[in-house]
């Protein structure tokens, strides 16, 4: 739309960071391996958030947002969904700029990171208590958290850490049954992502980790219309009937064993009708 090649690659999201640090390193101005940012002889311009500082900044954002829509007050707990783990501490930079700044009242704020079973590696080594972050190979519906080698791992831990915050991962199951109880309680579709954040809250309300009287805040990330076929795989996808009554009341009929009561009844009476 416009004007971009556009290059897909067979590969993760770390096999992409990877290439991409790679070609700027072959192509950005000044000597081989120094990661200037800038526009080769091409005309490009490297955007890849290990390489630009912007991106990162910008998420300070939702930091922002948070303490704005709280009328200029700092939340309990903040529950965050982790991929590279950039965004858990540029969040808890917003505030400590915002507090800088007096905007806001000093308070300690607790994050909490979220993270998908099958791509766990921050999360993990919160709940081990170690240093180190163990790269893993994603497997999971959460495509936009697998990032098995996050660039931004360790700070994340820092984050989460010192703030006596914690970090839990979710199954596949539990995203889609996160991301349905959002859509029912809220009327917010969320992507994987947003699952992922609402499942790992639920753990940790189970956890008494965060408690009733808390302000907290649950980062929902993405719109639920770029993963629709992780719910297609979910609930199946239904086979079209013509536009005709007879032909719904045929679809219906066949669907009663599956519906509540009600519907059962009305599938009933409606087949007897047609009849």
């Amino acid at each position: 739309m416009f004007g971009a090649e556009v290059v897909r690659i067979n590969g993760s999201y770390d096999h992409v960071n990877r290439l991409c640090s790679q070609i700027a390193d072959e192509h950005l101005p000044g000597e081989p391996g120094s990661g200037e940012p800038g526009s080769d002889e091409h005309g490009w311009g490297f955007v890849n958030v290990n390489l630009r500082p912007y991106y990162a900044e910008g998420s300070k954002t939702v930091g922002y947002e948070i303490a704005e829509q709280l009328g200029w007050k700092l939340p309990d707990n903040v529950v965050v969904p982790m991929a590279g783990g950039s965004l858990i501490t540029k969040i808890k930079k917003a505030f400590d700029e915002l507090i800088l700044l007096g905007l806001v009242d000093p308070k300690p704020v607790k994050f909490f990171g979220a993270q998908a079973s099958g791509c766990s590696p921050i999360s993990t080594a919160v709940k081990q208590y170690c240093d180190e972050i163990e790269p893993q190979r994603p497997k999971t519906i959460a495509r936009s958290l697998a990032i098995g080698n996050p660039a931004d791992g360790h700070y994340a831990l820092q984050a989460i850490g010192k703030s006596g915050g914690w970090a839990e991962d979710v199954s596949d199951h539990e995203v889609v049954e996160s991301i349905q109880l959002l859509a029912e309680s809220e009327g917010i579709f969320t992507e994987t992502a947003g699952g992922v954040t609402v499942g790992t809250a639920r753990k940790l309300i189970h956890q008494d980790r965060i408690l009733p009287d808390e302000t907290t805040v649950l980062c929902i990330t993405g719109n639920g219309l770029k993963t629709t076929d992780v719910l297609v795989d979910a609930y199946g996808a239904e086979t079209p009937i013509a536009p005709k009554l007879a032909e719904f009341e045929a679809y219906l009929a066949a669907k009663a064993a599956n519906l509540p009561a009600a519907f059962a009844a009305a599938a009933d009476s409606s087949t007897a009708a047609v009849a």
